[in-house]
């Protein structure tokens, strides 16, 4: 399960810039062995391991887009209605016929093109005649309401790119390319720890100074929707020699471990010391806000992401950070969201050389939509996520924000 050598790579200075924390992930990180074939029914939200080549071309001939008349415009006067007499019918699922010279032929969508004909008219625009006949309008092009063989996909060409996550328009051209199943990565197995003493699980009862632990849940959460194998490893104590045993023993198992909380400078913040004792520190403090002390370790080649303790912070830096490790990981072909402009709606002042990220709804004016800044900012504030649409990303020159400002949004719904 090594996907990183135990080299000294890690990151000594200041605040790391979030852009170099990913660039160095991307140079480091290489993507868990395994595929394994799945049918179509059990492949969305994999990754693509391998080029799907489409077999067939799509459409695999040339068939019809409408229910009418299938003719060709050489018997068709260019300057008024002609008058054709109807020889033949051809429905979907049958073959055609060929065209008589001089006539027009029923035909229904999906319907393959009688040959011979290289236009269809709507039966909208067609006059019937009493004896039969069809009257057809001028003005219609040759290939107008046909669809062509491979106008959709080519025959071997490459439907769908390796490192694609599949989602239910990926797997129905599949289908239509005659795919029964696809090769996929093999699910990532993440390893989910909270730390700290003062956490419970929810149900049982609250001690004096204890809190409920809500970060497993939202990170469980957050991964799954990756399609990943989350496996909850539990609350781990206040402890560095009990932290170590359990790193240690964990990263033998998984692709991946995922910490939130001891990550900062506090005596009691242990987990930066048990990486760095068990594999070694790649990363730590990134200039984000919220969630600062984020780091990247290595132990017996499993990647570790410590993640901090607040739930807005998981949120933000799991989405920055994790979200693009996972894709490494798992061979995906993945770019941060790109987001939306939008006219702010708030003042706000920031530090130079931090990227922060804003919590904000979404309010619909004239002009526009406009950002809506939450009023409450802390990174334990998790109704500031239910209670939000999105973040609003204030890029690392930004000094400040006014009303009216063009600012970045990103919606939830994007980052995972």
């Amino acid at each position: 399960m090594a996907q990183l050598s135990d080299d000294a790579f890690a990151f000594g200075g200041e605040l790391m810039p979030v852009d170099d924390a990913l660039a160095l992930m991307a140079q480091r990180v290489r993507p868990v062995a395994g595929v394994e074939r799945v049918a179509l029914s059990r492949a969305d939200g994999r990754i693509l391991a391998q080029d799907l080549v489409a077999a067939i071309p799509l459409p695999p001939f040339d068939n019809s887009a409408v229910d009418g008349y299938a003719a060709a415009t050489a018997d068709l006067d260019p300057a008024g209605p002609t008058r054709l007499p109807v020889r033949g019918r051809v429905a979907a699922g049958h073959a055609a016929q060929d065209v008589v010279s001089g006539s027009a032929m029923r035909v229904f969508t999906g319907a393959p093109v009688p040959p011979g004909a290289d236009i269809v008219f709507m039966q909208e625009d067609v006059t019937l005649q009493d004896d039969g006949a069809v009257s057809l309008p001028a003005g219609l092009r040759a290939g107008a309401n046909l669809r062509r063989a491979g106008e959709d996909v080519a025959a071997g060409s490459v439907a769908l790119p390796a490192g694609r996550r599949l989602r239910p328009q990926d797997l129905a051209l599949a289908a239509a390319v005659g795919a029964a199943e696809l090769p996929v990565r093999s699910a990532l197995r993440v390893g989910v720890f909270s730390t700290g003493d003062e956490l419970r699980e929810p149900g049982e009862p609250l001690g004096p100074a204890q809190i409920y632990d809500s970060n497993r849940t939202l990170l469980g959460g957050l991964l799954g929707r990756l399609g990943v194998t989350v496996v909850d490893l539990g609350r781990l104590p206040d402890d560095r020699a009990s932290l170590e045993r359990s790193l240690r023993d964990a990263a033998a198992g998984h692709d991946l471990l995922v910490t939130s909380g001891g990550v900062s400078t506090g005596e009691e913040d242990h987990v930066r010391a048990a990486i760095a004792a068990t594999g070694s520190l790649v990363f730590w403090r990134l200039a984000i806000k919220p969630g600062r002390p984020v780091a990247l370790g290595v132990i017996a080649g499993t990647p570790l992401v410590g993640l901090p303790g607040n739930p807005v912070a998981v949120f933000v830096t799991g989405a920055h950070v994790l979200r693009p490790l996972v894709a490494q990981l798992r061979g995906e072909t993945y770019a941060p969201p790109a987001g939306f402009p939008v006219r702010s709606g708030f003042d706000y002042r920031k530090k130079s050389g931090r990227r922060e990220y804003v919590r904000v709804s979404l309010q619909a004016e004239p002009g526009g939509h406009v950002a809506v800044k939450h009023p409450q900012d802390g990174a334990g504030v998790l109704s500031s996520l239910t209670e939000t649409a999105g973040l609003v990303e204030l890029p690392e020159d930004a000094l400040s924000v006014a009303p009216g400002d063009a600012v970045r949004f990103i919606p939830f719904g994007l980052l995972w």
